[in-house]
């Protein structure tokens, strides 16, 4: 079959490929599949007891950042990040895995696996540190990669909107990178934030449902995050492949 086809007599026009529905990066799936085989471990492999002893291990409770917890327990180096592997629910971690196949895909496109992974960490660490902030001295168990997506929303809020405040799956993660001006000059960006922050401030106060199970709904760890993606995200960023070259399709 031709790459081509006629428009009219002589005049062949460059066939429109389809974007295919699904076509993540490696990288993600291999996180997606990572957080659902945890979520399958805790739910149908192990005992009560031993889903408590998990948590206890890899959760983020806050107290332990206190000086005197850290001298006599090393969880704190490893929980700031592992906790965003663990979550309450299906609901929850589908809500969560629908959320970062949307605006991860085209961070990771751009950024690639190794800087993707370190994003996460940072992000994550970022997230429940806000959380921990705000709520100091509180005993406080937080679960769920919900900071690290928030982080790729404010990350990918500095370049995948088009001019005409479009998103396209196959190129967005092309677009020029915008400065901070930039993106707070840009229309979409700022109903697009305007909508994210006004959702979490309203999740905040209880005018929406709460968490999964009724556990209440770590809204701070999500702002950390968006704020962490958006005013950082130049760091792990790097020129994209192609950036400057034609577009001949979307």
């Amino acid at each position: 079959m031709s790459d081509t086809e006629d428009s009219g007599p002589g005049v062949p026009e460059p066939v429109r490929k389809r974007e295919p529905a699904f076509n993540l990066p490696g990288s993600l799936v291999a996180a997606l599949a990572l957080l659902t085989l945890v979520h399958i471990v805790r739910t149908y492999l192990l005992s009560p007891e031993q889903d408590e002893w998990v948590l206890l291990q890899f959760a983020f409770i806050s107290p332990r950042d206190l000086p005197q917890i850290v001298a006599a327990d090393w969880a704190w180096l490893w929980t700031p990040v592992t906790y965003s592997f663990l979550h309450g629910s299906w609901e929850h971690l589908i809500f969560n895995g629908f959320w970062m196949v949307a605006f991860g895909a085209p961070v990771v496109r751009r950024i690639g696996p190794a800087r993707f992974v370190a994003f996460w960490c940072l992000s994550a660490a970022a997230s429940v540190g806000l959380h921990c902030a705000l709520h100091w001295g509180e005993v406080v168990v937080v679960i769920g990669a919900s900071g690290v997506v928030s982080g790729l929303m404010g990350a990918a809020a500095r370049f995948v909107f088009s001019p005409s405040g479009r998103i396209s799956r196959q190129f967005a993660h092309l677009n020029r990178l915008l400065t901070i001006r930039e993106a707070l000059s840009n229309r979409s960006v700022l109903v697009f934030s305007a909508i994210w922050f006004l959702t979490n401030f309203a999740i905040g106060f209880g005018q929406l449902f709460g968490g999964s199970d009724g556990a209440p709904i770590a809204w701070e760890a999500h702002i950390g995050g968006f704020l962490f993606g958006f005013l950082f995200f130049p760091l792990f960023d790097r020129p994209p492949l192609g950036a400057n070259a034609e577009r001949r399709a979307g």
